[in-house]
């Protein structure tokens, strides 16, 4: 219900033709061209499944090396793309001109090239011929031609200046001049080598990013996202605010489905804001709220935003790692979000909507300890279990957990069989009550197997993610089959024969829906590709490094500010995918060897993180963020004015990646034991809550604004209790050098050591500053400093360095010939930070005590009528 106040609404906008538009091109052509695609989508989503799989290995034919594979994805993606996307706004959506077939022909056969010649280019690498050369310009060109229909003009023109770059190098500023590069020699790297489009990150995204995007696709077309949307609202909706709480919490769920920020607002926002607005929440709140919980869907594991696969390849660490250190920065940001609209509730003195049933809150509390506990318990079981039948079964142990799986489904099929089939959702309809919470919970419990066996696969049996994506989607596969046929046995509903091939015609919907989801995305890696290319090439990177340390002045926090800033930028124009592959193979050792430079271990995790939290910030930040034009257009609101309050709502992430880069304890590196681990979570979604109370303006009543700034400080003091503990107890103490040696000779096998090195650079400014040296293996003080490019004598109780070798860590730290190395520091024997807790509990008691005095009961408000 909109009141006379509400803000002019914009103009009505087709938000599924946003979406499609967006993340699926637009096109809808006649049914013989839309049948082909379908068969082109399918046969992509056939493909990648093969290619998962241990089949070709276990029959020994159609094996694809990763080459091969990732030339044949690209095919696929610019075939795709020249077929879905419209040249332009005007061009035809109800069929496919003549100009576009024969793009994504040709396309599809420069993409395919190195499949389809692959062994004549191993006779003859490094001497590409006439045809090879054309080849790659061709596909060059059409790559950039649809990458601007898929992702839009700004990811060209930044391709564009790279390969600018990359011919005209000798008429650069002499600070970033380099010699030029020929056309064979650009296009040969480019195209017919690994280094460019065909790089790493179109290999993440062949090798395991599409099986997920599958996996979520399939999952979605099972009515797991409809089971995911109704049962956040069962359980949340009657609280304050809770249509938007609820919203979070379904957004949490659904980003195992979509990787698409703009996807997931329209899948949970047409439900949820519309009820937001309906319990009291402004147009541009309820669709702020849905845009920072869509987004943030992304960052939670174990299925996250396609950029965080790369990170693997990246940071070179398994994926379950990369999920460890991005569990509890993800969990806080929504434990923080459900608190900030749980406030706005506070300040409107909300309510939330009436649900059916009589049982008392003892009841449900009773009922919400026994699911937990039972929970808990069912997993250790299950564990250790089935760790039980793999040493009592040995090879047959496989077939056992299998019967097992099955037994465990089809036994929560008839359990679900049992309730009320959840209808699809109609955000036109007028909502009175909410779902019962019982029948709603039970009647999909059977989704939450393909998950389990997602991350049973990554996390316990450690596969790779792609052989884990894989195992998960051909359980979804094996669901989506029998799932309907199986309840409507159960159900005695009869028709068996319409329910399994409704079950066939949605499989099929589902992986051709989730390849055509992945044309973005491979198209987007590839044309990142050009970057990576081009800073491999020309060695950009290393010049990056002066350049950005010139800027900064050395300073690391300033250096943070400036990547945050490029990420922003860049993310105006460029999606998540590609936004992180830019920045991060730009900036990310420039952050790291900067960090040494100053004493400090920045782990290459943590900046990758940095740059992944601030790309994803991109589709919130007005004024291009495609997420709140999604909302606003459902909303009926002001899009900018949307985008800011999402800002506004998203700041909590914003400063999440400043903070664990001080504070690495945040991403589970560091933590020494379970208490440890204890305080760690404890204090930072204290932290967390309190900020958001800060920046809201709202703890128990509204703030002064000194109280505000308290409550900042207690903030700060939680993440970070050693900025104030350093100045009290400095966490190094410095050694004399005389016993310098001996430090370094018993330092652990592949260790760093802080060293204090003096002496008169190459402009005559005298240098005192505190580096990080990698010492590598055990070794005597010459052979272990060695290991970071550094040659040193003893001259008194100094080392006077001799040489540093031209790109070695030294060199990259700023170490030149003639230093001294004056002293080494070790660990201080200090009590632990984490006292700082205390005066920083103690001053949010006082802000506590003070609001108290001034919190008045405000009488119950009475539900909103639809």
């Amino acid at each position: 219900m909109t009141s006379a106040n509400e803000p002019t609404a914009a103009p009505a906008v087709d938000v599924q033709q946003l979406v499609a538009d967006n993340d699926l091109g637009g096109r809808s052509p006649g049914p013989a061209v839309g049948l082909f695609l379908l068969c082109v989508a399918l046969a992509w989503s056939l493909f990648q499944l093969w290619i998962a799989s241990p089949l070709p290995f276990t029959f020994g034919i159609l094996v694809f090396n990763d080459t091969e594979s990732r030339s044949i994805h690209l095919a696929f993606a610019v075939f795709l793309a020249f077929l879905s996307y419209p040249a332009f706004k005007r061009s035809p959506r109800e069929h496919v001109p003549v100009t576009d077939w024969v793009m994504a022909l040709v396309g599809a056969f420069c993409a395919a090239y190195l499949f389809l010649f692959y062994r004549e280019l191993a006779t003859r690498p490094g001497n590409p011929t006439d045809m090879d050369i054309t080849t790659a310009v061709v596909g060059m060109v059409l790559l950039l031609e649809a990458t601007r229909r898929v992702l839009g003009l700004p990811m060209v023109i930044v391709a564009v200046v790279f390969l600018t770059y990359t011919f005209g190098g000798r008429y650069m500023p002499d600070m970033i001049a380099h010699r030029g590069l020929s056309l064979n020699r650009t296009m040969s790297h480019q195209w017919l080598t690994t280094e460019g489009v065909f790089g790493v990150a179109l290999g993440v995204s062949s090798g395991f990013i599409f099986l997920f995007v599958l996996f979520g696709s399939l999952l979605d077309k099972a009515g797991a996202g409809n089971y995911f949307i109704k049962s956040a609202f069962a359980l949340l909706g009657h609280m304050r605010g809770g249509p938007a709480k609820a919203a979070v919490l379904s957004s949490a769920a659904t980003g195992i489905i979509s990787g698409s920020s703009i996807a997931n607002v329209v899948t949970t926002g047409t439900f949820t804001i519309p009820l937001m607005k309906r319990v009291g929440y402004r147009p541009d709140q309820a669709g702020a709220v849905e845009v920072s919980s869509s987004v943030n869907g992304q960052l939670m594991p174990p299925v996250m935003g396609a950029a965080a696969f790369l990170m693997v390849e990246y940071v070179g660490i398994p994926y379950i790692e990369v999920m460890k250190h991005a569990f509890l920065p993800a969990i806080i940001s929504y434990i923080a979000l459900l608190y900030i609209v749980h406030l706005e509730a506070l300040k409107a003195n909300m309510v939330g909507l009436p649900r059916r049933g009589t049982a008392t809150g003892g009841s449900r509390l009773l009922s919400l300890a026994l699911t937990i506990s039972g929970f808990f318990v069912l997993c250790g079981v299950v564990y250790w279990g089935v760790g039980w039948i793999k040493n009592v079964a040995g090879d047959a142990a496989i077939w056992i957990i299998g019967a097992g799986l099955l037994a465990a489904y089809v036994s929560l099929l008839w359990f679900g069989s049992q309730q009320p089939e959840l209808p699809l959702d109609d955000p036109e309809a007028p909502v009175f009550e909410l779902p019962e919470t019982a029948p709603t919970v039970k009647s999909g419990l059977h989704y939450l197997l393909a998950v389990v066996v997602l991350i049973w696969c990554l996390m316990v049996e450690q596969m790779s993610p792609g052989l884990s994506a894989f195992w998960a989607t051909m359980f979804i596969i094996f669901v989506m089959l029998t799932q309907k046929p199986i309840q409507a046995f159960f159900r005695g509903a009869g028709g068996l024969g319409a329910a399994t091939k409704q079950g066939v015609l949605d499989l099929i919907d589902g992986m051709a829906a989730g390849a055509r989801n992945m044309i973005g995305i491979g198209v987007a890696t590839a044309a990142a590709g050009i970057i990576v290319g081009t800073v491999s090439l020309t060695g950009i990177g290393l010049v990056m490094t002066e350049i950005v340390e010139l800027l900064s002045g050395g300073n690391l926090m300033l250096m943070l500010f400036l990547v945050a800033i490029i990420s922003l930028i860049l993310g105006m124009g460029l999606p998540t995918t590609a936004n992180y592959i830019v920045v991060s193979t730009l900036m990310a050792p420039v952050v790291v060897q900067l960090g040494a430079q100053n004493g400090l271990i920045v782990p290459l995790i943590a900046v990758h993180l940095f740059v992944f939290y601030f790309g994803l910030m991109a589709d919130v930040t007005p004024p291009v963020g495609l997420a709140s034009f999604a909302a606003a257009a459902i909303a009926r609101t002001d899009p900018i004015k949307t985008g800011i309050t999402a800002f506004a709502y998203s700041m909590r992430t914003a400063i999440l990646p400043f903070l664990f880069i001080f504070n690495t304890q945040l991403l589970m590196i560091g933590i020494t034991g379970p208490f440890h681990f204890a305080l760690t979570v404890i204090s930072a979604i204290v932290a967390m809550l309190v900020f958001a109370a800060a920046t809201q303006g709202y703890f128990l009543v509204r703030s002064r604004w000194w109280e505000s700034v308290a409550l900042l400080l207690v903030t700060f003091t939680l993440f970070r209790p050693g900025f104030w503990w350093d100045m009290v107890y400095p966490e190094f103490q410095e050694v004399p050098a005389a016993q310098m040696g001996q430090l370094i000779e018993e330092a652990p096998a592949n260790a760093s050591k802080r060293v204090w090195i003096e002496g008169t650079n190459l402009d005559g400014q005298d240098i005192r500053k505190g580096v990080l040296l990698p010492l590598g293996a055990p070794g005597t003080v010459r052979e272990r400093l060695g290991n970071a490019g550094v040659s040193a004598i003893a001259q008194g109780k100094e080392l006077l360095i001799t040489q540093v070798k031209f790109g070695s860590v030294g060199d990259k730290l700023g170490i030149e010939q003639g230093y001294r190395i004056v002293s080494a520091e070790v660990a201080a024997d200090r009590p632990d930070k984490e006292w700082m807790f205390v005066p920083a509990i103690a001053l949010l008691l006082l802000v506590v005590a003070l609001q108290r005095r001034r919190f008045t009961p405000t009488p119950k408000p009475v539900a909103r009528s639809a």
